[in-house]
């Protein structure tokens, strides 16, 4: 009997210790916090080689976290076009406001199903991306960034604090339905020096596939 108890205690500490740490890794930064991971190397795909500190411009860094097989991301059929058939006109919008903008694909336990890096060139391609697309390799950078789910949304200013993080906007099915432009409205205003509202919003996706 006291063996009995003596495992489940232990099991009940491992696996109140395993979601622990789940939480430190998944745990998202806070607005006004510092760019993490600003100098790992991560493969574009034009094959170089590339930090974020390359990728920012003057005004700020828009980070999405993405892949390519989500249909949050893709969509699904009818009954969502998804969010990527806007990542052009959002990457035209952080050119013309002066933002460097990249996608990061951090599905390593799917590089064999849909996401690997030629997947990606080939996505790339497909669908007239217009910004950097980088191979984050085993989800270092989503583990700093806390990031959960494809898309997830960070936007830093020119001094690499994060200024807006969540969902791209209201309507993942139609873009022609979406009420409120969360990431449009906190990229011009942080650009002009207005005040973000909201900050944060809730980010919806699949659960971006770690190893």
């Amino acid at each position: 009997m006291k063996k009995g108890i003596y495992g489940l205690v232990v099991f009940v500490l491992v696996l109140g210790f395993s979601a622990f740490m789940d939480n430190e890794r998944e745990e998202m930064l806070k607005i006004g916090a510092t760019l993490p991971g600003d100098d790992i190397e991560m493969l574009n795909i034009d094959n170089k080689e590339v930090t974020l500190t390359d990728i920012a411009k003057e005004k700020g860094l828009l980070v999405i976290f993405s892949c390519n097989t989500c249909p949050f991301v893709i969509g699904n059929g009818e009954k969502s076009e998804g969010w990527e058939k806007r990542y052009p006109e959002i990457g035209e919008l952080c050119d013309k406001l002066d933002v460097g903008m990249v996608l990061v694909n951090s599905n390593a336990a799917k590089r064999n199903a849909g996401d690997s890096f030629s997947d990606m060139q080939e996505r790339y391609k497909a669908m007239n991306y217009n910004c950097y697309y980088v191979l984050d390799e085993n989800s270092v950078l989503a583990d700093l960034f806390g990031a959960l789910t494809t898309p997830h949304v960070y936007l830093f200013n020119s001094e690499f604090k994060l200024v807006y993080r969540g969902a791209i906007d209201d309507n993942v099915n139609k873009k022609k339905d979406v009420k409120e432009k969360y990431l449009n409205d906190a990229l011009n205003n942080m650009v002009n020096g207005k005040e973000i509202k909201p900050e944060t919003t809730k980010q919806l996706g699949c659960s971006i596939k770690r190893v």
